[in-house]
């Protein structure tokens, strides 16, 4: 198979991302990735969802590679275009958080640092193509890093969509409206299937894990978590007092988390939540609706242009050399 089934290329830009004016150096990333040989084309997004049309028509197209210029949602919504696919997804942030970032190794947005756009993309040259898992719901929407309901999808609800103020803040506006509408968050009664297996209880947190960092790449929930590996961890924290999330925060930020009898893990292919109540979930960070939802993993959908930074041990894989 040839790495890129083209040379040329888009760039979608969501112009609303992060908490600066970030817009202002995407034409320097245009031109890095022009002089490298790549015919690119700019596509700034307009509206929710924009960015997985333009990631379609890229593909209809025939482009062999696909810049994702944003945060988690922006990465999904262009994952989601791109997904069964042999056109190449690469992942440059400048969202509030990018836990994808983080998870790759990759230069998040940095005031102090200008020119680390233009880092990360020398770092994506220099990587690999690997083919990696996703997610897919049963409402039809693919997600690439979690799915989840509790106190994360309720927090989500709450703050969504935050003001370009809020995102001025960065990372301690969105910790700051979280702690806000934390204290009215009571837990979910749920019943959580996971392929045979089924757990009924009052939760705080069910998260389903295709990566390893979380909370916006601040904390390593699932350390050997793999991308390729064609199986979700299935995260459950049990409890319905607020407090108790502040608790398991700093368990998991110690790395701890394991060790408290109330956390468990669970592995496998096929995950169903229903609740006593609907409450929301998400999918990579994003609000998508309400319970009951059903989620199945979709071994190798994707290929991602991963930067030479990214741990080897994060795929079980090997990937592919670039190579036009």
């Amino acid at each position: 198979m040839m790495t890129f089934v083209s040379d040329q290329a888009t760039l979608i830009f969501n112009p609303h991302a992060g908490f600066g004016e970030w817009q202002r150096v995407v034409e320097n990333v245009v031109h890095f990735w022009r002089r490298r040989g790549w015919r690119v084309t700019l596509r700034p997004t307009a509206y929710a969802g924009h960015a997985t049309e333009l990631a379609r028509a890229a593909v209809a197209a025939h482009h062999g590679l696909v810049f994702a210029v944003g945060g988690d949602g922006t990465l999904n919504e262009v994952a989601n275009g791109l997904a069964n696919t042999e056109t190449v997804l690469a992942f440059l942030p400048v969202g509030t958080a990018n836990s994808f970032a983080r998870e790759l190794g990759a230069p998040r947005p940095n005031l102090l640092n200008s020119n680390w756009l233009l880092e990360a993309s020398t770092m994506l040259a220099r990587g690999r193509i690997q083919r990696v898992d996703m997610g897919l719901c049963d409402s039809g929407r693919y997600w690439l890093l979690w799915a989840g309901t509790g106190v994360d999808a309720f927090v989500a609800d709450q703050i969504e969509p935050r003001s370009k103020f809020f995102k001025r803040m960065g990372p301690a506006g969105y910790v700051a409206k979280a702690l806000l509408a934390l204290p009215t968050f009571s837990g979910v009664q749920a019943t959580v299937t996971i392929d045979n297996q089924t757990i009924e209880d009052n939760f705080l947190l069910i998260n389903v894990s295709n990566c390893r960092m979380f909370a916006g790449g601040e904390l390593r929930l699932n350390t050997y978590g793999l991308l390729d590996d064609g199986l979700f961890e299935v995260w459950l924290f049990r409890g319905r007092d607020w407090p108790d999330v502040l608790r398991y925060t700093v368990e998991i930020g110690l790395e701890h988390h394991m060790a408290n009898p109330k956390v468990q893990k669970i592995s496998g292919h096929h995950v169903t939540i229903t609740s006593a109540a609907p409450v929301p979930y998400h999918l990579d960070g994003e609000p998508c609706g309400v319970t009951p939802f059903t989620c199945a993993i979709k071994p190798g959908v994707l290929r991602l242009l991963v930067p030479n930074t990214a741990p080897p041990d994060l795929f079980c894989k090997a990937g592919q050399p670039i190579a036009r």
